[in-house]
Order: C-alpha cells, then sequence, then structure tokens
C-alpha cells in the first residue's frame, strides 16, 4: 500500500520538526554566558546518556533548560542556586518531569 501525499508530508514533517527545535536549542544554549553554557552542556550530555529519549518530550525538555538557564543568566542567578547542593538530583529531577514511565534512575541502574 502506497503512502499519499499528505501521509508523506505528515511523516517529513515528524522528522523535521524536531531537528529543527534542537538546532534552535543549541543555537540558543550558543549564546549563553560561558558558565552557564557550561551548565548546560553537562546537564545536556547527562540527559542524553541516562534519559530515554522521545522526540517531542526532549525537545520541550531542552527548551525549558535553555529558557531556565537564559532567565538565570539575565537576572544574574547563580548556576549554584539553580542546582542546588546536589546537581545530579536536579537533572534527575528535570528527567523525571519529562519522560513517560520509563525513566530509571542512573544511581539505582549501578544498584541493581
Amino acid at each position: 500500500m502506497a503512502m499519499s501525499d499528505v501521509e508523506k508530508g505528515g511523516l517529513i514533517s515528524k522528522m523535521i520538526r524536531p531537528k529543527k527545535r534542537w538546532r534552535a536549542y543549541k543555537t540558543r544554549s550558543r549564546q549563553l554566558p560561558e558558565n552557564y553554557r557550561t551548565a548546560v552542556e553537562a546537564i545536556e550530555r547527562y540527559l542524553m546518556h541516562f534519559v530515554p529519549t522521545d522526540g517531542d518530550s526532549n525537545a520541550a525538555m531542552f527548551e525549558d533548560l535553555a529558557d531556565l538557564f537564559e532567565q538565570a543568566a539575565a537576572n544574574g542567578t547563580p548556576i549554584r542556586e539553580i542546582a542546588g547542593k546536589d546537581p545530579a538530583e536536579f537533572v534527575e529531577a528535570i528527567a523525571q518531569n519529562y519522560s513517560e514511565g520509563g525513566y530509571v534512575r542512573a544511581r539505582a541502574r549501578g544498584n541493581s
């Protein structure tokens, strides 16, 4: 069974939209002051390695991360005030807010 042009357009849109959102996020994160950019990149690496991926959920998560750090940079809020005493716990809380039940804490994985 062949796909109609409408179905093809929907499929292509589903593949391109997340890439555009990712590129926009990366542009925003590169524009942050160095210390905020470094923190965002570290959080991003952690999330990419330890959190299941889902295009729309991940796009929203990274966009919100950029929003948070842009706002903090604009207000002069220290990174430690954003992440708290345990940055890993902060990142895991972010991941749980955007995961659909399949997320297993990275620390719990190492103990099993």
